[in-house]
């Protein structure tokens, strides 16, 4: 039966993944944007589409940030 510890430890490795992933998805600019968001499917405007590598609208990629998907 797994401990506090053991619970606490999972928890870690699962947030460290999500992080990093997010860090590689955010740093491909090489990768074309996608024009609708993979959360909420709205448009992504064009200026934003420029940058390269996006896959969120502002919104959510705010509500992302802040760990809250």
């Amino acid at each position: 039966m797994p401990d506090d510890l053991d619970r606490a430890s999972a928890l870690e490795q699962a947030q460290r993944q999500r992080a990093l992933q997010a860090q590689r998805q955010r740093s491909n600019f090489e990768v074309p944007s996608l024009a609708q968001c993979e959360d909420c499917e709205g448009d992504i405007p064009k200026a934003r589409q420029a940058f390269g590598g996006v896959t969120r609208c502002v919104v959510c990629q705010t509500e992302f940030e802040k760990g809250g998907r």
